[in-house]
């Protein structure tokens, strides 16, 4: 498959966990490493072949606006504006599918850093087929990631030496070894079945494993969720230490 050429990017969210960092910003503008988390992921985005992102707003969204205009490089962008209602990960998804074309989409998370060993997105590409899948998530191993606090998402099935494989909910295991970790290519439409207002995509999620066409495959390297200010500072450290 050919990288996809367009991305949505969620970040209209409110940030409330990065408090007091967000108070005066968005989510999106806090800094690790001397860069916005939100040009962490378009940086990336533009590495793996996207030419334009789709970016919705809501908290600060002038201020975000202003620094995407600023930017002076690559994926261009078009805003999708949530200023009037934040419609979570579904919800924002259906809004701007208008915006978004015909073709498969990544859809990426802002509070997603990583240091890649391999080429996760170009992993990712080469695991999506729109024939069997729904979607296909980017996944990292809950040992050892930074700023994950939970008991993990999913269970990888059918995996070889790496390679990815179709995804089965935790339920009510206690624990699973694998977290989402803010990356996925989808078909632009996925969530127009969705309600109207704001909803998550995770329901979506869940009919699809069901159905047996939620995939994954994981990132070899290190993956920071820079959901607060002390993952915010964990995460500084690490890219460091990397430097």
């Amino acid at each position: 498959m050919t990288a996809p050429k367009t991305a949505m990017v969620l970040a209209a969210g409110l940030g409330t966990r990065m408090r007091p960092l967000t108070d005066d910003r968005p989510k999106a503008l806090v800094e690790v490493g001397g860069r916005a988390l939100i040009d962490h992921v378009l940086d990336r985005m533009a590495q793996a072949g996207v030419e334009r992102a789709v970016v919705n707003v809501h908290w600060f969204a002038d201020r975000l606006e202003s620094h995407l205009a600023a930017r002076g490089r690559g994926p261009d962008i078009v805003i999708s504006d949530e200023r009037a209602e934040l419609l979570e990960t579904g919800g924002g998804l259906k809004k701007a599918r208008p915006l978004l074309g015909d073709d498969p989409v990544f859809v990426a998370n802002i509070d997603s850093v990583w240091i890649d060993r391999g080429d996760a997105l170009a992993d990712l590409v080469r695991l999506w087929n729109p024939e069997t899948m729904d979607a296909a998530l980017l996944l990292a191993r809950r040992d050892g990631s930074i700023g994950f606090e939970g008991n993990g998402d999913f269970f990888l099935d059918d995996a070889i030496s790496g390679e990815g494989g179709r995804l089965t909910f935790r339920g009510d295991a206690p624990s699973a070894p694998f977290a989402y970790m803010g990356v996925h290519i989808t078909r632009p439409g996925y969530a127009d079945q969705g309600p109207d207002g704001p909803f998550s995509l995770t329901p979506l999620w869940r009919r699809s494993a069901a159905e047996g066409r939620l995939f994954g495959c994981v990132l070899d390297g290190d993956w920071m969720h820079v959901g607060d200010p002390q993952a915010r500072d964990q995460a500084e450290a690490r890219l460091a230490g990397a430097a």
